[in-house]
């Protein structure tokens, strides 16, 4: 039998885990401000060219408005699909910390060459349980690897 404790932790994680996956769809999707709604006012992402602590971040972003306009640029690709992998949470009251796993592509023109980019890219999230919810209160996005070639369709 499962313990009320065990109960609400897996709880938490199955819905830190719908959280995670809801950022990947609504990117694809380019519904900036459902993707947006997944974060805090005041949360921050920042891009690393590598692990953090031995790279500084390309990119920082932070607050609702400044999260909509970043998550716009997806636009730029005509097609995008995030694979998410393997995830780690650590759970600490209303706040967890954890770890994701993802295969981002994406498809474009360049020069009237359709082009194809996948990245292979972590995610050090904090998570925050506000009036009941999980949201993203920052998301440190680390780029392992990018592979960048021509396609054809």
């Amino acid at each position: 039998m499962t313990s009320p404790l065990e109960s609400n932790e897996l709880t938490d994680r199955q819905s830190i885990r719908a959280l995670i996956d809801a950022y990947a769809h609504h990117a694809d999707r380019r519904e900036t401000q459902r993707q947006a709604d997944l974060f805090t006012e005041d949360a921050k992402i920042e891009v690393y060219p590598g692990e953090p602590g031995q790279h500084e971040p390309i990119t920082t972003i932070q607050g609702h408005q400044a999260l909509l306009a970043g998550f716009a640029d997806l636009k730029t690709y005509d097609v995008t699909q995030h694979v998410n992998g393997q995830h780690t949470v650590v759970l600490e009251g209303d706040r967890a910390t954890g770890e994701v796993y993802c295969l981002a592509h994406h498809i474009w023109i360049e020069h009237g060459q359709r082009m194809f980019m996948v990245m292979g890219i972590r995610y050090y999230d904090t998570y925050v349980r506000t009036a009941g919810r999980w949201l993203f209160a920052e998301r440190k996005l680390i780029i392992d690897w990018t592979d960048k070639r021509p396609s054809n369709p």
